[in-house]
């Protein structure tokens, strides 16, 4: 103990200093150190980021069958873009099914035809 009295300035001093290295310190953290984007974000696998993506397309045929029920647009855009949302939901849905394996009712053919034939069928079974 009585080496650190003996310190040039004495306990007051040295305080001084430790205060100094630990704000030092603090500064370093806060302002240099980045965080990677992977810790604050919520691991989701890709079923669940699909599965969100589903409902966010349903949510969004529900709004656009309201608006054009309210009169905010006419038939022919109404079914334009109920068109676009349903071949996205459909495509969507066949990634779902790829990604849980369960291809049972993906029609076996080449993939690119896949997509238009599955968006095809759901066209015709709403229709």
């Amino acid at each position: 103990m009585a080496a650190l009295i003996d310190f040039p300035g004495g306990p007051d001093a040295m305080a001084l200093i430790a205060c100094l290295a630990l704000t030092a310190a603090v500064l370093i953290f806060v302002f240099l150190i980045e965080p990677d984007a992977a810790d604050s974000a919520p691991h989701r696998s890709r079923l669940d980021q699909l599965m969100e993506r589903r409902d966010i397309i349903y949510d969004n045929l529900r709004d656009l069958r309201f608006e054009y029920r309210s009169g905010k647009f006419a038939e022919q855009d109404y079914e334009q873009m109920k068109q676009a949302l349903e071949n996205e939901a459909a495509q969507v849905l066949v990634e779902i099914e790829v990604a849980t394996g369960n291809q049972a009712l993906l029609p076996r053919r080449d993939p690119d035809v896949r997509g238009s034939s599955v968006a095809t069928a759901s066209s015709k079974s709403q229709g």
